[in-house]
């Protein structure tokens, strides 16, 4: 299994950038724009348990999986997602969202996403997979949670 992890500081509320990863597929779709459907297939309480059914698009390929709710904690200082998910029965995949207020505008987050090849013959792929990705999403995440405080 491989594991990366990027973090930063943004400067906007801890409620603005948890509702892009927490809201509605509208909100998600700001930062993860090829998600084109997030439907509820199970929905838990408290969160934890919960399932939706995503598509993902790429070029005129859709992959579709069920996503699971591992942790969803929800205060004021401090906010967690961790989600799940089998990619086309070739990875299994989890995302660590983690938020922490630093004040009223500012919030320090950090993404944890882990890949377990599930063939044998994509263990070597993931040698010589680097965080490229990973660090581009917590960009992505800053850049539009920054705009979206501005407009």
């Amino acid at each position: 299994m491989k594991k990366w992890s990027h973090d930063t500081e943004i400067n906007a509320s801890i409620e603005q950038v948890w509702n892009l990863l927490n809201g509605s597929l509208e909100d998600m779709q700001k930062i993860m724009p090829n998600v084109i459907e997030n439907k509820p297939i199970k929905v838990t309480d408290d969160g934890i348990g919960s399932i939706y059914r995503q598509k993902y698009q790429e070029g005129k390929r859709i992959s579709e999986y069920d996503v699971e709710t591992l942790i969803h904690m929800d205060k004021p200082d401090h906010k967690e997602l961790k989600v799940g998910f089998t990619l086309g029965n070739m990875f299994e995949i989890t995302a660590l969202y983690e938020l922490d207020r630093i004040n009223e505008d500012e919030t320090y987050f950090r993404y944890t996403t882990t890949n377990k090849p599930l063939k044998i013959f994509l263990k070597l792929f993931m040698l010589l997979a680097s965080n490229k990705i990973v660090v581009q999403f917590v960009e992505r995440v800053k850049n539009v949670a920054e705009n979206q405080k501005n407009n």
